[in-house]
């Protein structure tokens, strides 16, 4: 799921921790993801580092293309110096509470606890140290991201063999009903033209027999499935080409609009079948077409 070049097909779905230590302390990223469209950031990171939250989700979008990801950062130990009092400022927002006392309530107890309500009284650490945090911060979820990218290799490998297979199958059912294409295109034309005279023996009108059989032309024309058969074969041939030669860039959005037009092509296909068998097949087209889908989600 990085951008790193020579990539195989990766899956969506993972789980990588990162770890760096930082003077006594640590820091730990924990990193997620599972299949989506677009790519959803969701980070949590401790108070302390709060200020740096968009730094963090800045880092998984540099490396992630797609997916919901959940980025959870914290700290073991001291990384970070506690934020320090601004006294003067602290100072100066009492005196002024005590003047608002001394003119409202005079007399009236004003405790110090009231400060906490004043924003900005706590400086918090900045300079080489700061920068020290962000750094390990980033090294932790560019580790956790690698970890994941090592999980969605591995999964990655594993759609790979099913899709294959699945494509292997998928072929098989699409020649089954190719082999009996020809045979069931005569079978038609042949139930039309007994009809068909069956129909001009009790007819008292004259009937063109001419234009009867480009009628009846028509109609056979209409039940055929050549099309959507070759179609499906066009598709299959890209879709298994695509999972070929799937180490360059991310091909599920690819891979999904091809299988949505095979669905089209396969329910085309079985409205036109006039025979139980030809029906059958199309079922299982369909079936492990919806499979593929379901898997396809799965790879970026």
């Amino acid at each position: 799921m990085s951008d790193v070049s020579g990539r195989a097909m990766r899956s969506m779905t993972g789980f990588g921790i990162g770890e760096v230590t930082l003077g006594e302390g640590r820091v730990l990223a924990e990193i997620r993801s599972v299949n989506q469209r677009f790519l959803d950031v969701r980070t949590r990171l401790p108070r302390e580092l709060a200020e740096i939250a968009l730094f963090a989700e800045q880092v998984v979008r540099e490396r992630l293309r797609r997916g919901r990801v959940e980025l959870v950062v914290r700290t073991e130990g001291p990384v970070l110096t506690a934020a320090t009092l601004d006294v003067a400022r602290a100072r100066a927002a009492f005196r002024q509470l005590l003047a608002l006392r001394d003119e409202l309530a005079p007399g009236a107890e004003l405790p110090l606890a009231l400060l906490s309500a004043v924003p900005d009284l706590f400086i918090p650490p900045a300079g080489p140290e700061l920068a020290a945090v962000r750094d390990a911060v980033r090294r932790a979820i560019e580790a956790a991201i690698s970890a994941m990218d090592a999980m969605c290799r591995a999964e990655g490998e594993a759609l790979l063999a099913d899709l294959s297979g699945r494509c292997q199958a998928l072929r098989r059912l699409i020649e089954a009903i190719a082999s009996q294409a020809d045979g069931l295109r005569e079978a038609a034309q042949r139930r039309l033209h007994e009809r068909l005279e069956r129909l001009l023996a009790s007819a008292e009108l004259t009937v063109d027999r001419g234009r009867l059989e480009l009628e009846l032309a028509i109609l056979v024309d209409k039940s055929d499935f050549t099309e959507e058969l070759t179609r499906l074969r066009s598709h299959l041939d890209q879709l298994e080409g695509v999972l070929a030669a799937s180490g360059g860039e991310p091909v599920g959005r690819r891979l999904d609009f091809l299988l949505q037009e095979m669905v089209r092509e396969a329910n085309t296909l079985g409205a036109k079948a006039q025979d139980a068998s030809v029906s059958q097949i199309v079922v299982g087209i369909k079936v492990e077409l919806e499979r593929l889908r379901e898997q396809v989600q799965n790879v970026e």
